[in-house]
């Protein structure tokens, strides 16, 4: 009982706790996921009006690049639109890095073309995959389905930096990275949005949050399963009805860094305050009681680590 008074007392900030090596322990250091960015870099932008003198600084090279700079030790927390691979596990591991995983909304994979386009309202996984795997034959609209235009078709996508582009090839095409390459890989969505919304003949990826903010350069193509037709939304996503392309996001937080006061008052807003505004940057905001759950998980990772300390 004393030990968990303790450590509450700790974890409030009433005893300021300091460790780690390098910066500032008033500085937390995000990157990764340009899908997740949004929502971190709200929760950013919230948490500093409360506490002006902790910088916040949220990068968005992907949720790869991102992890490749969390595995050395670069950054306290990465955003990432997937799990974290075998590779990179071993990389942290091979650096000294611990680290938890931690859920913060859900999202859905948005399939988009230009508004003008008038032929095509639904696709299907197969059609997805015949479009993007890698051995793809398909260069015209008229290679998906007779009767649609002997136009060729512009492709856009995030690059193999970013997690989407993971998540995307993984669960249309059956295997992480295998993809077509001859298409418009982006670093930035907002570089996609651009090229679609400008093409007539265009077609592309990335999260539900990009086309909300967008919704009116760009046209939103349904999935056909089988069973209906389901476009993205915060209703399909969250009940599950946006299938296949319906997905979690996170972000991973080193141990050293949540030995910091910082760290631990940020990642507290930030769960206290995700569902709210993820809806507010398009994004599925998960049961309140999850959000409690990864709290919950965040105290006991936090606690243990200032135990072992």
């Amino acid at each position: 009982m004393v030990k968990k008074i303790f450590a509450l007392f700790l974890f409030s900030g009433v005893f300021l706790y300091s460790c780690g090596s390098g910066g500032s322990q008033n500085e937390i250091k995000i990157d990764g996921s340009g899908t997740v960015y949004p929502i971190t870099e709200a929760v950013a932008e919230e948490f500093r009006k409360i506490e002006p003198n902790i910088r916040v600084s949220v990068g968005s090279s992907g949720s790869g690049a991102g992890f490749k700079k969390f595995v050395r030790g670069e950054t306290d927390i990465s955003n990432s639109s997937r799990k974290i691979s075998e590779e990179e596990k071993a990389l942290a591991e091979e650096n000294g890095i611990e680290y938890q995983q931690f859920s913060i909304a859900l999202d859905g994979i948005s399939i988009v073309a230009h508004p003008d386009n008038d032929w095509v309202k639904t696709l299907t996984p197969e059609e997805l995959n015949e479009i993007w795997k890698a051995d793809s034959e398909v260069q015209q609209w008229s290679d998906i389905r007779e009767g649609w235009p002997d136009e060729d078709i512009r492709l856009y996508g995030p690059n193999t930096a970013h997690g989407t582009y993971d998540f995307f090839t993984e669960t249309i095409n059956g295997e992480s990275g295998a993809s077509r390459t001859d298409y418009n890989a982006v670093a930035d969505y907002n570089v996609a949005v651009q090229g679609i919304s400008s093409d007539k003949y265009s077609l592309g990826y990335f999260g539900l949050a990009y086309y909300e903010e967008n919704a009116d350069q760009l046209k939103l193509i349904g999935i056909d399963t089988g069973e209906g037709v389901v476009e993205p939304s915060l209703e399909t996503v969250k009940d599950g009805s946006y299938k296949p392309l319906s997905r979690s996001l996170y972000i991973y937080v080193t141990k050293k860094a949540a030995q910091r006061s910082a760290v631990q008052k940020f990642v507290e807003f930030y769960f206290d305050n995700a569902g709210e505004l993820a809806k507010d940057v398009g994004y599925v905001p998960m049961p309140e009681e999850d959000y409690e759950e990864q709290k919950s998980a965040f105290h006991s990772f936090a606690f243990d680590t200032l135990e072992a300390n």
